[in-house]
């Protein structure tokens, strides 16, 4: 396995809101298993089973979503069985969806796929689908071509921004 550069060996200490985001959501598997809780999988053998995903590398991953706030462990226990963890979405879990519907949309758009079955975001009363857009701050429609990144002083920065 590639060595990770001082830039992902450190992300989590990164002034970069982007590199400590890949400091916690490190691999494919992380935004994979964030599907899956969207599709409503919430144990170990529910998303092992779903992904095909080994056994220690699922465990790993749960762990540092765990730790990092995007899931919590809840007890549960089946009739006849030990008690077991589930996973849940927390509040900062579930504001990753618009992270995945804003790749699934790019991937919509850009990756070609084959016949088959998707899933599609969309709102829960109306059914009707729904997009990740980037809006400015009075919440006006903003072309991706018409927005830069800038370097700006952390003290300056809004750390949550709506």
């Amino acid at each position: 396995m590639p060595r990770k550069s001082a830039t992902l060996v450190n992300a989590l200490d990164s002034q970069c809101g982007i590199a400590r985001s890949l400091g916690v959501l490190s691999d494919s598997w992380s935004f994979l298993l964030l599907r899956e809780a969207f599709f409503g999988k919430r144990t170990f053998a529910q998303f092992r089973d779903s992904l095909g995903i080994a056994s220690d590398v699922l465990s790993t991953r749960l762990n540092t979503l765990v730790e990092h706030g995007v899931l919590e462990k809840v007890p549960y226990q089946e009739q006849g069985q030990r008690t077991r963890d589930a996973y849940e979405l927390t509040a900062a879990g579930n504001e990753l969806k618009l992270v995945l519907v804003a790749m699934q949309q790019w991937g919509d758009a850009n990756v070609p796929r084959g016949p088959g079955v998707n899933r599609r975001p969309v709102t829960r009363d109306g059914q009707e689908r729904v997009r990740a857009v980037l809006v400015d701050a009075s919440g006006v429609h903003v072309r991706h071509e018409d927005v830069d990144f800038v370097r700006v002083d952390v003290a300056d920065v809004d750390p949550a921004p709506n």
